[in-house]
């Protein structure tokens, strides 16, 4: 299929870097840890975050399943969204999550693809992911954001104080609902896409790009400078439409690293790279009050 009809993340994820085999779990230890399958190998070396001093576990928002994360013994900790990979509710997204909560934030990711009533963590190729998670319409995507939001606040979480973050996928995810939740405090996008495929229009109405002038929430970008599905130059054309609608954002782009640069359990994982991204993650949203 021509590029132009896949995204951006697809596109990314087929053509990363190659790397040397050695050093991955089998695909059985890999599903067996709660890893995706359809990202192919898994790393050995995945960062664990442990639960100690904090309050985890699966909930409900209304019937869509959802992992949370929150420091033990702390009353209205800020909110911060998790938007997931294509690869569904797994151990990546989950270990976030915590790493979020260890910084004080009562985190939650939900599982915005359950109305499939498949299992995504455990297809094992991305050809038979892509129909189920581009089938989803942005009006979802955000309903089902908000109503993350009111289950937070629910549970004691301070909405004043709300941000999020996404991974791929989850990255334009980000800047789509930084266009439309006036109530968030910031986002910060790792390599999410920019520029949507031909032929989403209806499910997609705006790309990212498009929606520029309508954020209403600061938004770091954090990109891969050999990202082959998000060129350097779609993020830059991203800044200018940003600048030029005087919106507060800003973007970090890493040298010679590809889409991914932060999935510790994939073949793409760059560490100074994913570390550099994170405190810059955590000073974003200490600088825009999302967190203390």
């Amino acid at each position: 299929m021509d590029d132009h009809h896949l995204p951006s993340d697809i596109i990314g994820m087929n053509k990363a870097s190659p790397v040397s085999r050695r050093g991955f779990m089998t695909a059985s230890a890999a599903a067996a840890a709660g890893y995706t399958l359809a990202a192919g190998d898994v790393r050995a070396e995945v960062i664990t975050t442990d639960t100690n001093g904090l309050a985890t576990g699966m909930a409900k928002v209304g019937e869509m399943p959802a992992y949370f994360a929150r420091p033990e013994g702390v009353a209205n900790p800020p909110v911060i969204l998790v938007a997931m990979e294509i690869f569904g509710l797994h151990e990546y997204i989950k270990d976030v999550t915590r790493r979020l909560a260890k910084l004080g934030a009562l985190a939650v990711a939900p599982d915005l693809y359950y109305r499939s009533g498949q299992d995504l963590p455990a297809i094992a190729e991305i050809s038979k992911l892509m129909p189920i998670v581009n089938a989803k319409p942005d009006a979802e995507l955000i309903a089902d954001l908000d109503a993350t939001v009111a289950w937070a606040k629910a549970q004691g979480g301070d909405t004043q104080r709300l941000g999020i973050i996404g991974f791929c996928r989850g990255g334009r995810t980000v800047w789509v609902y930084a266009a439309s939740n006036p109530e968030l405090k910031a986002g910060v996008a790792f390599y999410g896409s920019l520029v949507d495929p031909d032929g989403q229009k209806v499910l997609w109405p705006s790309s990212p790009t498009a929606l520029a002038g309508q954020m209403k929430a600061p938004v770091l970008g954090l990109y891969g400078e050999a990202d082959q599905g998000i060129p350097v130059a779609q993020v830059m054309a991203m800044k200018e439409a940003l600048d030029a609608a005087g919106k507060t954002a800003d973007f970090r782009i890493y040298p010679g690293a590809p889409h991914g640069f932060h999935a510790d359990y994939r073949p793409s994982y760059r560490q100074e790279a994913a570390t550099d991204a994170w405190a810059q993650t955590t000073k974003w949203f200490k600088t825009y009050k999302v967190l203390g």
